[in-house]
This record gives C-alpha cells, structure tokens and sequence, in this order.
C-alpha cells in the first residue's frame, strides 16, 4: 500500500516514531540518530514526519529539513519495493549507462527521484557501485545488472514485475 505524502503511514509506524523520539530526545546530537530511525520506519523523510521529529525535539522544522537535505543517505520522496540504481560513473557512462538510465525512464514512465504509482520501482542515479568492469551497470536492490544494453532494460524489470503476480 502506497504512502501518501500528507500522512504520518500507520498508526504502527508513528508510535514506533514517537517512541525513538522520546528514548532518544535527552542525548545530545540526537537528531541524526532521529532521522536514520525515522527513515528505517517509513523508507522516507516525508514532511509530516520532519514535522513530528521537529515538535518532539522542540527545535525547528528548518533545521531538521536543513540536515535531511544535507546529507544523501536521506530521502525526501518514497522509494520503491525494487529501488532502481543506474550507475552513471566514468567507465558506465563511457558504456552508455545514460541510454540505459533514459530506457528505465521510458519503461516505468517516471524519471530519477520518482517512485512509479504502484509503489513498485524507484529510480536514482549514482557515480560508482564498483562493479566497472560490468561496465555499464545498474543495482535493484542488491541485485547487480551489468553489461546492459538499453535493449535488455524491459526484460530485466519484467522479470522482477513478475515476482508481484
């Protein structure tokens, strides 16, 4: 079931929040902490939950948006049950890892930063996985992709469509 952006999920997870806020609060530079458990919970940082960590720490709501912004670990925007990775290093890119990255736009009709309606595929890029000799590669999940052309991109994420059916 899909988040939406203007609520605290379920009832579970915003006790489990409130819970982490209140064991956490009295240790100094708890906030980080705050955020990766917060994130854990809910895959996100959506602003009612930015909202609730800042309330609960009496601080404000710039400066808890001021460090999940800052740092990448965080997002901002729910991701999906298969997190799509494009690596778009020098060896990839010299591959063609940007044709590959403008097939997975194409296929899941979204573009990186955005999760598909159905909460399945999130797409992102990144500059390494270490996997250059694979050159160009792409993660979902843990799982490595390597030597892709755009021609092998539709396969690849029908076979994990399969796996919902």
């Amino acid at each position: 079931m899909k988040q939406c952006e203007g609520t605290l999920g379920t009832a579970e997870q915003a006790a489990k929040l409130k819970e982490v806020i209140e064991e956490s609060r009295s240790t100094p530079g708890c906030l980080m902490h705050i955020l990766q458990e917060a994130q854990a919970i809910y895959g996100y940082l959506p602003l009612s939950v930015q909202k609730t960590i800042a309330e609960g720490l009496n601080i404000s709501l710039s400066e808890v948006y001021g460090v999940a912004t800052f740092y990448s670990q965080f997002s901002l925007k729910p991701k999906g049950k298969y997190r799509i990775s494009v690596c778009l290093g020098t060896a990839c890119y010299v591959k063609g890892s940007d044709k590959i990255l403008q097939e997975v736009e194409k296929e899941l009709g979204i573009k990186v930063g955005e999760c598909t309606e159905d909460g399945l595929f999130s797409i992102d890029s990144c500059r390494c996985v270490g996997a250059c000799g694979l050159a160009p590669v792409m993660m979902i999940n843990e799982d490595v992709h390597g030597r892709l052309t755009p021609e092998m991109v539709k396969g690849i994420l029908d076979g994990y469509r399969r796996q919902e059916v």
